[in-house]
């Protein structure tokens, strides 16, 4: 089922020339929506109900973090663009065909993770991540402890992110409907090491093991760092209330940029 959209929400990657998003305003007031472009640095209006992303996979990100009940329309102004529904050259179609209805909704899993002084909710993936040395994990899934892992870190990611991050651990490409997560370690030092898939219900937790002697261990979420770790710290993963919406035109999306993005 479409959604006839009143109030949209325009994202620019960081240093895009404002006159694009004047543009696209335009356009979208021809059709009777009403359009904002949003700050990287402010809230946005609460009464969004679209958000356009005209950037590259981390300015998807950001949308999804900053509106994270609304569907995303992400347009590739970026390098690689997995996530986006199209390039900038498709601005005036990508549009037609939203005002029209002729589109679809894909909900991705999400993971929310606790951490020593916050929480957070992620698209891609949550990482521990160490500055040089190795870092030794504790991972527990469902409070059974399964292994250490020896490695400048450790990733559970969920399939939106296995096209990700996760592609350079050597982990599968997981389809967006599997409800899933991933687990795997980082350049392990551990040459047998394979990635994990686990059911969505699980609870993971990540404990940092006394026998790391590095001094900066850090989480980080899609790629934004969080927090410094210490030994015997826990990190609390688990599936989110909420899932991550983003609007394509094609129901065989996902496998077109496979082919177009990532050379298939």
């Amino acid at each position: 089922m479409t959604t006839r959209f009143q109030n949209a929400g325009i994202l620019l990657r960081e240093g895009e020339d404002p006159l694009l998003a004047n543009n696209v305003q335009k356009l979208l007031a021809t059709v009777h929506i009403d359009s904002h472009t949003l700050s990287w640095n402010a809230p946005p209006p609460a009464d969004l109900d679209l958000v356009i992303a005209m950037g590259g996979d981390g300015t998807v990100l950001k949308s999804l973090e900053m509106c994270p009940t609304c569907p995303v329309l992400a347009i590739n102004f970026g390098t690689v663009g997995f996530l986006t529904a199209g390039d900038q050259s498709d601005v005036g179609p990508v549009l037609a065909r939203l005002v029209a209805g002729d589109y679809l909704v894909s909900e991705r899993l999400t993971l929310e993770c606790r951490y020593p002084g916050g929480q957070v909710r992620a698209v891609n993936e949550v990482m521990v991540r160490s500055g040089n040395r190795l870092v030794f994990t504790d991972v527990y899934v469902d409070d059974t402890k399964i292994r250490t892992i020896a490695a400048d870190g450790v990733v559970v990611g969920t399939p939106t992110g296995s096209t990700g991050f996760l592609l350079s651990t050597g982990a599968p490409i997981v389809m967006p409907d599997v409800r899933c997560f991933i687990l795997d370690g980082i350049n392990e030092y551990n040459f047998t090491s394979r990635a994990v898939v686990i059911p969505p219900e699980s609870k993971i937790r990540l404990r940092i093991s006394p026998q790391t002697r590095e001094p900066d261990v850090h989480i980080t979420s899609d790629g934004r760092r969080l927090a410094k770790l210490s030994p015997g710290d826990d990190v609390h993963i688990s599936q989110a209330a909420t899932t991550a919406k983003l609007i394509y035109f094609e129901p065989d999306y996902f496998f077109r940029n496979l082919t177009s993005k990532l050379q298939w």
